[in-house]
Formats: structure tokens, C-alpha cells, sequence
């Protein structure tokens, strides 16, 4: 199976341009491509994985990545299908998110090893150099309004109305495909399916000015249950950053994929042959209660992204969370399994009886409900019953000193922290 083949039976193809052409491009040699990530916050998301899976992918078949970081497209802010104009950030932002997404993708990417590893680029470094005058003239003129106009991401924002900013869009894109075929003879451009019109810029940019043919391959935007997009314009991302999504969260997230998805996400998000897809689709299905597709899919995706101690400690806060075993688990193991439950900071003039501080902290709504449920035997602290309507918390009942955990019932949890 050749490389272009198995991207397509993993469903990492969407769209590309000449598909004869691009297979036998890829058959024939080292083909040097490139992904852009602009830096419109601080760490790529799960959107971004997808084509990252593509880039390793190419580059374990024997091809040369380029991975793009956008210093100047990031400054401008891409149209593609949004409903409002993106918010200018300042050159220093964008400089910072850029060095930290370049970090991040230092983590998936061979960067270090043999004649294809990959390269890291700026567009703000050939960008930053062009006049204006020069960009109209060497560029601008290959590009017609009718062309620029009929792109679905453009003509979505015509009613609405599209600044002249963002409608140059495509073709400061359509010009970094062009720099990178002439610099470092880049001919495939990867990215989402609704960059389509942008990088087909490129391939045009190409053809007029340099005579030359240039290829594109989109992947599928993976959606949520409503339909859209992960990303966080939709306030639903899962991030690659482990502080702003723990392994733990990205470990929960992939645990609990619908069935009809776990194995299209082991073909498009894990590197498993399909032979082992194939395995793991008939145990599964034979027993989907158990969850085997969902748990080696987020085995493989938490280990890629954040390295297997990470998710071996996912497993752990798990576990020990399932079976209430508290004290097990540490403070920071605790905040990442505990991450989204209420919270209330104990102040140093608290009472500490349990009766007046479930009641302090808003866990219930009086004393009387505090004591009906003390005496019911539904009020754990770390993990133990407390029955005892006397009961003082001490220091033995915090955590590495930092935090205590509450259970009311038997999955309402609450944090007190100091």
C-alpha cells in the first residue's frame, strides 16, 4: 500500500488538487511539503493533531516536512468560515505564541534525524522584508477580484461584510506556498479542509508565476456531536498544551468517544496499522460495553502527545478516582482528575466542624441538611465516611497540604483548598 493510499483508508484525505499527479509525485521520491499553524493562541488544539498525524506520516514514508509558523500571516488573522473578523493581537503576542508553537510541534516532528528532517520556518522572515509596493506588483497582480471573490470563504463574510485585511488573506498564503517551492522546492501543501481556498492560492500563485505545478491535500475537520468544529472560537477545545488540558482530561475525553467512532479515530488519530485496527474492531464490537477501542485510542493519542508516564498517570488518577481511593493519589494528581469540580478556598477565621464548613463552602444549603446527610452516612472526606457531626478537619486531613477532597452522595465531589 502506498503512502497516498493508506492516508486515504485512515479517512486522512478530504480534498486534493491533481490526485493522479500527487500519487505519482509521492511514488516517484522525496517530496518536500509544508503545514502552517498561525499562532492565534498559545498552544495548537486538537484541530491542529490531525494534520500533524499527516506530517509524521509522510515523513515515516521517506518525504521532507516544513512546518510553518505563521509570525506574519498571525498578525492578520484568517476568514476561513468564521463569522466575525479575529481580534489583532500585538507583534509581541504573536512572537510568543509563536516560539511556543514551535515548541510544541518540536514534539511530534523528527526535526533532528536523517537527509528528511523536518525544518521550521517563519513567514514573517520573508514577510517582514517585502514593501508594499513589491507585494502588489510581484504578487497582487496574479490574482484577480473575480478569483479572490468566488473562494467559499470569502463569499461566506460578503454580506456581513470582510475587511481588506482578511481578504488579502489568501494570497499572503498563496505567496508563502510560492517562497517555500522557490526557497526549498516545497510542491504539497497540507492543512484542514476549510483552508482549501487558501492553499489552492498557492498552487495558482505557482502555475502563473513560476510555470510550475504545485500540489494540496486537505484533511477532514473533526466535529463535535453538534457539528462543529474543535477549536477555541467554539470554546470546546481540547488543547496539546498539558496545562491547559491535562493528560488527564485528554485521557477522558478519548475514553468516552461514541462507539461509531472509536475506530475511524484509531485509523485517523493513532499510528496502529490497520491490520490492528482491523483486530481491535472485532473485539470490540463483540464486547462494546467494555470499551477496548476507546481505551487504546486514548492509550495512543495521551502517549503521543504527552508521553506514556503522562499516561500512565491518567490511568492511575482514574482508577483510584473510580474505586475512591483519595489518599492514593496526590495533590497535583488530584487537581488534574478534579479539575472542573466546585471549589471554595478555606479562609483562616473558617470554622473547620464539618456541619459548618459543608455549609460555608456551599456544599449543602443548611446545618439541617448538613446533619441529615453526616448521619446518612453521605459525606466522605477523602475518600472515608464521616458520620460524626463533631468532626473538626485538621491538618492530617490535607492533602500534601494543599487540598481536601469532599464527596456528598456518590459523584458530587467538592475541593476545599488552603
Amino acid at each position: 500500500m502506498t503512502i497516498f493510499e493508506e492516508l486515504k483508508a485512515r479517512g486522512l484525505v478530504f480534498q486534493t488538487t491533481d490526485e493522479e499527479a500527487l500519487k505519482k509525485s509521492l511514488d516517484d521520491g522525496q517530496v518536500s511539503f509544508y503545514t502552517g499553524y498561525d499562532p492565534t493562541a498559545d498552544s495548537l488544539h486538537l484541530g491542529h493533531l490531525v494534520p500533524i498525524l499527516v506530517m509524521r506520516h509522510l515523513q515515516l514514508a521517506g518525504h521532507k516536512p516544513y512546518a510553518l509558523v505563521g509570525g506574519a500571516t498571525g498578525l492578520i488573522g484568517d476568514p476561513s468560515f468564521k463569522d466575525d473578523e479575529r481580534s489583532l493581537q500585538t507583534k509581541e503576542t504573536v512572537e510568543n505564541w509563536v516560539q511556543s508553537i514551535r515548541n510544541q510541534l518540536e514534539r511530534f516532528i523528527d526535526f533532528k534525524h536523517g537527509d528528511n528532517k523536518a525544518q521550521m520556518v517563519n513567514n514573517y522572515d520573508w514577510m517582514g522584508k517585502i514593501t508594499f509596493i513589491d507585494f502588489l506588483r510581484d504578487v497582487g497582480k496574479y490574482f484577480t477580484v473575480n478569483y479572490m471573490m468566488s473562494k467559499e470563504s470569502v463569499k461566506k463574510r460578503i454580506e456581513t461584510g470582510i475587511s481588506y485585511t482578511e481578504f488579502a488573506y489568501q494570497i499572503m498564503q498563496g505567496y508563502d506556498f510560492y517562497v517555500l517551492n522557490q526557497e526549498h522546492a516545497v510542491t504539497l501543501q497540507v492543512g484542514g479542509s476549510d483552508q482549501w481556498g487558501n492553499m489552492t492560492a498557492g498552487t495558482e500563485l505557482i502555475r502563473r508565476k513560476a510555470n510550475k505545478t504545485a500540489h494540496v491535500i486537505t484533511v477532514p475537520l473533526i466535529t463535535d456531536a453538534t457539528g462543529k468544529k474543535f477549536g477555541k472560537s467554539e470554546g470546546n477545545a481540547v488543547w496539546l498544551d498539558a496545562d491547559k488540558t491535562s493528560p488527564y482530561e485528554m485521557y477522558q475525553f478519548w475514553l468516552n468517544v461514541m462507539d461509531a467512532d472509536a475506530i475511524r479515530f484509531l485509523k485517523i488519530f493513532t499510528f496502529l496499522s490497520l491490520d490492528e485496527i482491523e483486530d481491535i474492531r472485532v473485539k470490540f464490537e463483540a464486547a462494546p460495553h467494555e470499551r477496548f477501542a476507546q481505551k487504546i485510542l486514548a492509550k495512543e493519542v495521551v502517549t503521543f502527545v504527552h508521553g506514556q508516564t503522562a499516561y500512565q498517570e491518567a490511568v492511575k488518577i482514574t482508577e483510584q478516582l473510580f474505586a475512591g481511593h483519595i489518599k492514593s493519589l496526590s495533590a497535583k494528581e488530584l487537581k488534574q482528575g478534579l479539575s472542573n469540580v466546585p471549589n471554595y478556598a478555606v479562609k483562616s477565621n473558617d470554622n473547620h466542624n464539618i456541619v459548618e464548613l459543608l455549609v460555608t463552602a456551599g456544599i449543602v444549603n443548611s446545618k439541617r441538611q448538613a446533619r441529615e446527610d453526616l448521619q446518612n452516612g453521605a459525606i466522605y472526606i477523602n475518600g472515608e465516611r464521616i458520620q460524626d457531626l463533631t468532626y473538626n478537619l485538621s491538618q492530617q486531613d490535607k492533602i500534601d497540604n494543599e487540598l481536601t477532597v469532599i464527596r456528598r452522595g456518590k459523584k458530587k465531589y467538592f475541593v476545599l483548598t488552603y
